[in-house]
């Protein structure tokens, strides 16, 4: 049976993850990149859930703030 789109855009998705891993081993980092690395890794789980969340938000207001936040965390992104 055909595997769908889901499986394959998964297993993209490792596949890539592995690679960075494997980049991210072999060469050392200072601890100020480490930790620029674990923040931009941070802001972009933030900005995933808060994406997520605007997706399944109905009251305007609700919206307007997780809009005001999904832009902050883009700032914050953009200034790494």
């Amino acid at each position: 049976m055909a595997r769908g789109w889901e499986s394959k855009d998964v297993e993209s998705q490792q596949e890539l993850r592995e690679a960075e891993r494997r980049a991210r081993a072999e060469a050392p980092v200072s601890a100020e990149e480490a930790e620029r690395r674990q923040k931009r890794a941070s802001l972009e789980l933030s900005r995933a859930r808060v994406a997520a969340d605007l997706d399944r938000a109905r009251h305007p207001r609700h919206k307007a703030q997780l809009q005001a936040a999904l832009a902050h965390l883009d700032g914050e992104l953009a200034g790494l």
